[in-house]
Formats: C-alpha cells, sequence, structure tokens
C-alpha cells in the first residue's frame, strides 16, 4: 500500500540539503516508495471543522545543487496523508501553537502526527528537563533579575537563556564581575516580566554539546559533540560549533534509554537530548537535527558504501510507519 506523507517545514528552497535532518527524512520515504508533500505552516487552513493546506509533492535528491523538484502547489485535506511530520523550525511563537491545534484537528481525522502536537505545546524544549533534575545542572527559571543575579554570584559562572531560543540565540555566560550582568538580565527578563532560564555552567563544554537523538524512546549509536569555537561558549552549529561524532558512552546511553518511555508516552518519537558532561540541559522536541552528519560517519566507519543507505531517519519512519499500521 502506498503511503502519502506530508511535511511541515520551513522554506524546501532555503534549506542547507548536507546537513538538513528534514531532507533526510524525505529522502526516506521516497526511497521506500511514499508520495511526499511539503506544506508550510502559514498554508494550513480550517474550514467547516476540516483542516486543509496548500500544498506541493515533491521528488528530492542527494544533491546539494539541486535537491527537490516540486509539482504545482494544490489545495487538499491534511487527512488524505498518512502521516505528518510537524518539522518547523521555532520561533516557538502563538502562530507555531496554532498549527499544534490545526494539525491536532488532522489527526482526530485519522492522521498519525509526528511529533504529537499536544506534546509539542507541553513540553517546553528548556523547562521539561525540570522533570528530569535529577540529571541536570542546578538551574534556575524566574522573571527576578536580582534572583538571578544572586544566582550568578552564588554559582560563580552561570549561562542564561531564553525559553524560546534555538541554535545559540541570546545564550550569554555570567560571573559576578562581569560589568554588563544587570544590563543583561534586564534585558533578558523585559525588566522583570518575561521567565528566563539559569544554569550552573558546566566547564565540560569545551570537549562539547553532545546531541543525542532519541528515536522510538531508543538512542542512536553515535551522538554528535558540538564543540565550541575559540572564545565562545556555545556549541550550537548555528553559532559556529565544529561537530564531532562520537559512539555514545554508557552514562549518556543510560540516560537516553530512561527518558525514553517517557517520551514514547507523549508521542515525542524523535527527540535530541543535549548534554554537557554528564548533565541535561534541553530536551529538543520541535525539528531535532543532526541525522546527516551522524549518517555520513557511520557510513564512513563502514567503508561509505556508494548510493542510498539507510540511516536515523529510516528508523523513525519505521516506527512511524507501524503506529500507523496499528490505528488503520
Amino acid at each position: 500500500m502506498s503511503v502519502s506523507i506530508g511535511i511541515v517545514m520551513d522554506p524546501i528552497e532555503s534549506i542547507v540539503p548536507y546537513k538538513d535532518t528534514t531532507l533526510a527524512m524525505m529522502l526516506a520515504a521516497q526511497h521506500r516508495g511514499w508520495t511526499v508533500h511539503i506544506i508550510m505552516q502559514e498554508d494550513m487552513y480550517l474550514h467547516s471543522g476540516r483542516v486543509y493546506a496548500a500544498q506541493r509533492a515533491v521528488k528530492v535528491y542527494d544533491d546539494n545543487d539541486h535537491w527537490f523538484d516540486a509539482e504545482p502547489t494544490r489545495d487538499a485535506l491534511l487527512s488524505e496523508h498518512d502521516i505528518i511530520l510537524m518539522r518547523k523550525d521555532p520561533p516557538f511563537n502563538m502562530d507555531y501553537i496554532y498549527t499544534t491545534y490545526l494539525l491536532e484537528r488532522a489527526a482526530a481525522e485519522g492522521v498519525l502526527v509526528s511529533n504529537r502536537p499536544s506534546s509539542l505545546r507541553d513540553v517546553n524544549e528548556k523547562l521539561y528537563t525540570a522533570w528530569f533534575s535529577e540529571h541536570c545542572p542546578t538551574t534556575l527559571v524566574t522573571a527576578n533579575s536580582e534572583r538571578l543575579k544572586q544566582f550568578v554570584l552564588e554559582h560563580e559562572d552561570a549561562i542564561v537563556k531564553p525559553l524560546d531560543g534555538m541554535g545559540g540565540e541570546s545564550i550569554y555566560r555570567l560571573t559576578p564581575n562581569d560589568p554588563n550582568i544587570n544590563v543583561v538580565l534586564e534585558h533578558m527578563t523585559l525588566r522583570n516580566k518575561r521567565q528566563i532560564m539559569a544554569q550552573r555552567y558546566i566547564p565540560e563544554i569545551v570537549d562539547g554539546d553532545k546531541r543525542v537523538l532519541v528515536v522510538n524512546g531508543k538512542p542512536v549509536s553515535h551522538a554528535l559533540a558540538r564543540v565550541p569555537a575559540q572564545g565562545e561558549t556555545r556549541g550550537n552549529l548555528a553559532a559556529g560549533g565544529r561537530g564531532v561524532p562520537q559512539p555514545l558512552n554508557e552514562h549518556d546511553r543510560k540516560l537516553a534509554e530512561t527518558l525514553g518511555p517517557h517520551l514514547v508516552e507523549k508521542g515525542l518519537l524523535f527527540v535530541g537530548l543535549d548534554i554537557i558532561g554528564t548533565s541535561l540541559t534541553e530536551i529538543n522536541v520541535t525539528s531535532p537535527t543532526c541525522v546527516r552528519e551522524l549518517d555520513a560517519h557511520v557510513n564512513a566507519e563502514n567503508g561509505n558504501p556508494s548510493g542510498y543507505q539507510p540511516g536515523i531517519a529510516d528508523v523513525y519512519l519505521d516506527a512511524l510507519q507501524d503506529q500507523r499500521d496499528s490505528i488503520s
């Protein structure tokens, strides 16, 4: 039976093919004979209780110069698809939340949506770590600048960041002697009106901020350690970090296996854990990345065979197909 998959994503024209995880998922779907459609968040709409979208069928290629061909746009019900992937990057704003409501309505008509729309709303990528605080660095979430300052003074070295950021945006490292500590905290909290997060600085960041992918509750074999550029605190690739694939160590494997059942219960089948040293710092659920870097490394270890090689995206699609079959 042919499977139709719709993917809500950022403009396909603007992706960087060799490192785009969503493209890896599209290539995997196409390889197994599925029809692939791309959907823009702003092109979804609700009419008489049913959810539609202006969408394009695409053919994709593993080619950095020409990675897709698209058919003309057509309006269709989301329920025409068997599976929909929500792969829209943050910002996690009200438009994003409205989109999850529309996807939830489509799910009520029988479409399997991943990750689960209600969990995308509930699981803030920073705050959800509090449910596993025994694995996290000392953390404070507050809108109070003075309380944040006392946290920095107590721990002598701290990271502060917004609760809705991505790619290392607006992350600051503060120490008690920083002359800008007051202005940074005032700015980030909008003068004591917006909650932000402070975490004790973890020196092991120099060895990398490890991205551990958890697919259907199980960790993949390798992590991508994102090592900060010289003079940087942030390991994010978008902030200039260097990705270094490495086999998953025993601690990180056990941590991922501990969280796995909780993630599956929430319908979060594709998740990226961020781990520095032995500390869990974030649980990424919106559009986790690093698949292409990890697949390329494993393929190279195996002799770099030519042609399509099944990878992490295939494991994800296998899980989705099993779930889809169970509800059909």
